[in-house]
């Protein structure tokens, strides 16, 4: 549907131009593409006043720019104005994009995703199309790279699931909405600390019969090889997504990285738990049926930290698999900790001396001798997360935090007014003593 009515727009606003004035339209269009017409503050559909300019690729124009119509409840009320002139070096295929963009931008509806404001012609002699969006504060995660930023695993993880929370429900559209460009310079940092999808230029919903092939659109080294076919599925977007977090943890971008079996070597360069090191291979695997199925399998998959074969593994695997090294100890320093556990254990603390048995830290036994026992306890609430893990078995991430909330709600409940009252008898014998 969105692009019979791109075509569509195109063929009417053609239609109506006479050849003269096309051809005149051209060296206009060529003024416009050097940058030359537009110039700071300048004034746009009396409405939007150009700040500066942000990018410019020969085909398309970014500006930064000030809504003078944006509602008083609005942040700053600026903006980001994308423009391009048709003729010259842009297609067709440029043009069917830019108008796909705003058709389909038009009608998402999510807060990491920049929200549509206005699409304009400002002229139809020399076709010059307009489209204008939300602008997001913060800084892209190219300009990060481009500052020397190695990013750790447990950044990593953090944008990763940011990202897939947006690719399932784009995904999960009627018709599916693939962005077929995800890379670090599509990817803003917000000031509130967020990832957001940005540029939705070469995205493609697929409302289309099955076998038709599409505009082929795509970054080498992130784009997988069945998109410069022609034919992306929602896979290819996880493909992406994989090589951003690649080239995020390795400094590197994946183009220049060597491979094997059209498999991207980076595992040497980096040191990764091995369920996270798989997920990213199972991410980026060459072919689309061997990757996760869906974005929600993929986000399923490292929230639960459950082991990966790499081999044709499109499920997840059974929960009751052992996770860890159970019973390895607490002096075991070869064993992964999950960055997701680690904090202060409110049920080891105020519950010390029954929560010891069921996590098996048995060195938390030392909580019974009244001169230790209260340094014991800081140290269990401090430490107990990491001691749990390697003391006992547990079928998953998710199943120790379940473990432990519950019994942070009995130390809440129980420990803490025991733990109260105890201390008021000791003050109080205390004080009938002196």
């Amino acid at each position: 549907m969105f692009l019979g009515l791109v075509e569509n727009t195109i063929s009417d606003r053609l239609i109506n131009l006479a050849i003269p004035i096309y051809t005149k339209s051209l060296r206009t269009i060529s003024i416009i593409s050097k940058g030359k017409m537009l110039e700071t503050e300048q004034i746009l559909q009396n409405r939007y006043q150009l700040e500066s300019l942000l990018g410019n690729n020969g085909i398309r124009q970014t500006w930064l720019a000030k809504d003078l119509e944006a509602p008083e409840d609005a942040k700053d009320g600026r903006v980001v104005v994308k423009l391009l002139a048709f003729g010259g070096a842009v297609q067709w295929d440029d043009l069917k994009l830019f108008e796909r963009e705003a058709q389909i931008l038009k009608q998402l509806e999510h807060p990491r995703i920049p929200k549509y404001i206005d699409y304009f012609c400002i002229d139809d002699r020399s076709l010059w199309f307009g489209l204008v969006e939300e602008y997001i504060p913060g800084e892209s995660l190219k300009d990060k790279l481009a500052k020397h930023q190695r990013f750790t695993e447990k950044q990593a993880r953090k944008i990763a699931i940011d990202i897939l929370k947006i690719l399932i429900y784009l995904h999960e559209l009627n018709p599916v909405v693939l962005h077929r460009d995800v890379k670090p310079s599509n990817l803003m940092l917000g000031i509130d600390k967020r990832i957001y999808l940005i540029d939705f230029g070469a995205v493609q919903d697929k409302a289309i019969k099955e076998g038709v092939t599409f505009t082929v659109v795509g970054t080498y080294g992130y784009a997988p090889m069945e998109q410069f076919g022609g034919k992306a599925v929602p896979a290819s977007d996880l493909y992406a997504l994989g090589a951003t977090l690649i080239h995020l943890l390795t400094g590197i971008p994946p183009a220049e990285l060597p491979q094997r079996d059209l498999r991207i070597q980076f595992s040497h360069l980096v040191n990764l738990s091995p369920h996270f090191l798989a997920w990213l291979q199972k991410l980026t695997e060459p072919a689309p049926e061997n990757r996760f199925a869906t974005a929600s399998l993929a986000l399923e998959s490292l929230k639960s930290g459950l082991g990966l074969q790499l081999v044709n593994v499109n499920k997840i695997p059974p929960r009751q698999q052992a996770l860890n090294n159970s019973g390895c100890g607490i002096q075991n320093n070869n064993e992964t900790i999950p960055d997701e556990i680690l904090g202060w254990n409110w049920g080891a603390f105020l519950m010390p001396w029954c929560w010891v048995w069921t996590n098996q830290v048995w060195i938390g036994l030392l909580c019974f001798f009244p001169s230790i026992g209260l340094i014991m306890a800081i140290l269990l609430g401090a430490k107990g997360n990491e001691w749990a893990w390697k003391s006992r078995r547990w079928r998953s991430i998710e199943h120790f935090k379940q473990h432990q909330r519950g019994w942070a709600i009995a130390g809440l409940l129980i420990g803490a007014p025991f733990s109260m009252i105890l201390w008021a008898v000791a003050l109080a014998a205390l004080l009938h003593v002196f």
